[in-house]
């Protein structure tokens, strides 16, 4: 199936989902409690109320044309300095995830009759649960968003398989917020001390695929304020 004739099938064939089809569906970042994807502290995140440092952009990969029942925990460097999750396993990098993502998306007949909208929340869908990475399917509505959220020490990618998106992030003292259009067919990929905002500003629905590694375990919420972001709350797979 090309993208051309799944386009076509998302904005004449995909029913609204209510909100119980929604919450059925497993997640990763939302705007709603399942949703901005995670439970325990996540390392080299402050407490809740405080101002974050170090929240930046850091480890992100620049566009390229940009979640859990089975979540395993946060990776760890080894002496050597080689990351390690707590089962043993080496994560994924950024550009392994990356093409994780891009080689999906340009098979829409693997995941186009799964995807559903809802007017609610993002609608979301876990397509691969591995030992050492996870995929997600999720649709956005204009309007919706993820408000500005880490991925608790994971590695990810993400690609905008249909419509476009918009994605904030924090640059540098000199650079302030950042605000990046992602097209279609663009793919995002960062390590794990990523924190960005992603949202639907368009007139039309979107569809995204992340992938994660490890898979998430936690995710924490932020507010931007005049001093930076402030971690506000955090969430784990229990609550996906």
């Amino acid at each position: 199936m090309s993208l051309d004739l799944a386009t076509d099938t998302l904005a004449s064939a995909v029913p609204v989902a209510s909100a119980a089809a929604t919450s059925a569906a497993a997640s990763p970042a939302t705007a709603s409690p399942a949703a901005s994807a995670p439970g325990a502290p996540v390392p080299g995140t402050s407490a809740p109320g405080a101002p974050v440092t170090g929240a930046s952009t850091a480890g992100a990969d620049a566009p390229g044309g940009s979640a859990a029942g089975r979540a395993t925990g946060t990776a760890a460097p080894t002496g050597s300095g080689t990351v390690v999750t707590e089962e043993g396993r080496v994560p994924l990098t950024p550009s392994a995830l990356r093409a994780v993502v891009r080689e999906l998306a340009e098979q829409p007949d693997q995941w186009i009759h799964h995807v559903r909208l809802s007017t609610e929340e993002r609608w979301y869908r876990r397509l691969v649960a591995d030992d050492d990475h996870e995929v997600w399917l999720i649709s956005w509505l204009p309007g919706q968003s993820t408000g500005f959220h880490d991925h608790g020490g994971s590695r990810g990618a993400f690609t905008v398989a249909l419509g476009e998106l918009e994605e904030l992030s924090l640059g540098g003292p000199e650079q302030g917020l950042l605000i990046r259009r992602i097209q279609s067919g663009t793919t995002r990929a960062f390590g794990p001390e990523y924190v960005h905002d992603v949202r639907n500003t368009a007139s039309g629905p979107a569809v995204t695929l992340h992938a994660y590694s490890p898979p998430l375990s936690s995710m924490a919420h932020y507010e931007l304020r005049a001093g930076g972001l402030v971690r506000t709350s955090e969430e784990g797979p229990e609550q996906w």
